[in-house]
């Protein structure tokens, strides 16, 4: 997920609990090509969010699927914050797209209201894909959703800058305090990090969370405190930035490539980037963990495809073959090398990491990474809301971390 996974958004329980009538009733939905009466299916509709270049490598994916299909594709790309109303209205006036890409974290809102179908009706399963992404796909129980790609949040550093420092790639959160600290000079910070008041924030801290056995079911506790002082400590001592508060990720690599930060977290969206340019030479680890015997745990960033609940039988099954082409072993790997992303098997990330070893960081992570909804399911949004408002009370002396994170704590 580019950081088109950790859009801030709301959607009420009414909101929700209104589609599942109309969906529930049958809709017809794909708006023409065939299918309705039980004749030839010769065009479906899909609709996404992607943009730039995203867009032109998707496209170009869609079509190849859907000529292998025998359908032509019509595709509907719409703003990233507003795909979710779009779909909620869809439902209504029963219009639902043949495929809809959601952003991973949104498959249960939406397929809590019975919008979605199950994909197993239609032969497909999870096999082979990492634990994250099967969690990602799947609600109460049912896979709706496969993901071809997918990404996460690493640790970036400056090479030459760690070098002149003589301090090594930081594994545990003692060494990166020492290495921040002895990184930091002039104006430049050691570290950096997004720790905006939006879900890019809370995508951010998860790391330091998670792997540190913090969980976003009860997020005051003292785990999660531990994970909160480390940040807090980093720009305490001026090893971080206080604008970290303020800044997006695109923002944090930004400070990376102008050498006014040694070290960030980031995700593998920003190689371009750092590949076109030749002032900074870089290196990527895991996240530091608290001891050295933790295992990093990172969240899973990226979209899933799924079927809607259209009504019209003919035209979901090809539609969940184009699903299934999207994810087939040959995609799923062009489609990472096209946009710097991870394959969703893993056995195809694993020769993903050996074609593009810049990226074998982010496949070791993948491997391991945990979706945002896996235990909450619908109910993420408030949890991560709270992460942030915590982060940001934290970080700007409002509060203790522990007094943050109670303050913060979403009320039963």
């Amino acid at each position: 997920m580019k950081p088109a996974s950790i859009r801030t958004r709301t959607l009420t329980a009414t909101a929700l609990v209104a589609v599942v009538p109309l969906v529930l009733a049958g809709c017809t939905g794909g708006g023409g090509g065939g299918g309705a009466a039980g004749g030839p299916v010769d065009k479906i509709t899909v609709v996404d969010y992607y943009g730039e270049n995203d867009e032109k490598v998707i496209t170009t994916f869609l079509d190849q699927c859907g000529a292998e299909n025998g359908v032509e594709i019509e595709r509907t790309m719409v703003p990233g914050g507003s795909l979710i109303q779009r779909v909620l209205q869809q439902a209504s006036s029963r219009t639902l797209p043949d495929v809809l890409m959601l952003d991973n974290p949104d498959l249960a809102q939406i397929a809590e209201t019975g919008a979605l179908a199950p994909l197993s009706q239609f032969g497909l399963d999870a096999e082979g894909y990492a634990d994250g992404v099967v969690q990602s796909g799947t609600y109460d129980g049912e896979l709706y959703g496969l993901a071809p790609t997918v990404n996460t949040i690493a640790l970036f550093y400056n090479v030459q800058a760690l070098a002149d420092a003589g301090v090594e790639p930081p594994t545990t959160w003692d060494e990166l305090e020492t290495a921040a600290a002895a990184l930091t000079t002039g104006e430049r910070y050691g570290m950096a990090v997004d720790a905006n008041a939006t879900y890019e924030g809370t995508w951010q801290f998860l790391p330091f969370m998670w792997s540190n056995g913090g969980d976003e079911k009860d997020i005051a506790t003292p785990e999660t405190a531990e994970a909160l002082q480390l940040w807090t400590d980093l720009v305490a001592d001026g090893s971080m930035s206080k604008s970290v508060v303020n800044w997006t990720q695109a923002d944090v690599n930004d400070q990376f490539m102008a050498g006014k930060t040694a070290m960030m977290v980031n995700g593998p969206w920003q190689l371009p980037a750092l590949n076109a340019q030749t002032a900074v030479e870089y290196g990527v680890t895991t996240i530091p963990v608290k001891d050295a015997s933790d295992t990093a745990v990172a969240p899973l960033g990226g979209e899933v495809w799924t079927v809607p609940q259209t009504g019209d039988e003919a035209r979901q099954a090809v539609a969940a073959k184009v699903v299934e082409c999207m994810n087939s072993d040959e995609n799923q790997l062009a489609m990472a090398e096209q946009r710097n992303t991870i394959p969703s098997k893993t056995s195809v990330a694993a020769t993903y990491a050996e074609q593009q070893p810049e990226q074998e960081a982010f496949v070791t992570l993948v491997a391991g990474a945990r979706s945002r909804t896996a235990e909450l399911g619908a109910d993420w949004p408030a949890a991560a809301t709270a992460i942030y408002t915590a982060v940001q009370a934290a970080l700007t002396g409002q509060s203790s971390p522990a007094e943050a994170l109670d303050d913060a704590q979403p009320s039963e």
